[in-house]
């Protein structure tokens, strides 16, 4: 059983938006397709987004939702007459029609959440080496290496880099990462945060500060992609 969101403004329940979502043993969470929920997103194994009638209002929050790393698939909920209107700029992993059977609801979630699982970073649990993009962090030795070469890291930003690399493309806020970072027990503020993603940025070096990437507004994300990296930095 999945954990699925479905953002929409409709006023009725997923039994309009999608029928046969509702007829699947998955829990459903349904939030406003605006983009202030993209601030503190739940929990999510797939994320469908409802595109049935206001085309450009869900097109802008597709594209958010790539930008920002939802951290799960996005699947676009269409008309068959909206379908034309779908293109890779919208940045979603699949789409549905709203009139599609059960079946075919249950195979998108798998095969969307198996194709994200097989994209994620490589762990050997047994080295305990976690390998995204071009950084290898061992957990056993708290060392990293980026392309080889050495990273000379504090305790602390060892483990902001382990967490952040740990969920490649999702987006945190500075809150969220002084919590799972920091911990509870930490009464410091979130400028923390800043300080420490500064000097991680120094470490990297000019060629890959943009790893860590910010979003306006938002927080910062981890970037494996070469295309991503073009990110907004501060």
């Amino acid at each position: 059983m999945a954990r699925v969101l479905l953002l929409t403004n409709s006023q009725g329940a997923s039994a309009e938006v999608l029928p046969s979502l509702s007829l699947l043993q998955h829990q459903v969470r349904i939030l406003p397709a605006i983009g202030s929920v993209l601030v503190d997103l739940p929990e999510t194994d797939c994320l469908f987004l409802d595109a049935r009638r206001d085309l450009p209002a869900a097109k802008s929050l597709a594209k958010l939702l790539a930008a920002t790393g939802a951290g799960c698939p996005v699947i676009i909920i269409a008309t068959e007459g909206g379908l034309p209107a779908l293109t890779a700029e919208w940045g979603f992993n699949e789409f549905i029609l709203d009139s599609a059977g059960p079946a075919e609801v249950e195979a998108r979630i798998r095969t969307s959440i198996g194709k994200l699982e097989a994209s994620r970073i490589e762990a050997d649990p047994h080295s305990g080496e976690i390998k995204s993009g071009e950084v290898v962090i061992d957990e056993n030795s708290y060392t990293a290496k980026i392309r080889g070469h050495a990273l000379d890291l504090t305790y602390k930003e060892f483990e902001l880099l382990k967490y952040l690399a740990q969920h490649p493309g999702r987006v945190f806020s500075r809150a969220q990462l002084l919590q799972e970072v920091w911990g509870y027990d930490y009464f410091g503020g979130t400028r923390t945060v800043d300080v420490h993603i500064r000097r991680l940025r120094s470490k990297l070096g000019t060629e890959f500060e943009a790893i860590i990437g910010t979003v306006r507004n938002v927080g910062y994300r981890f970037n494996v992609n070469r295309e991503n990296l073009q990110d907004q930095n501060s």
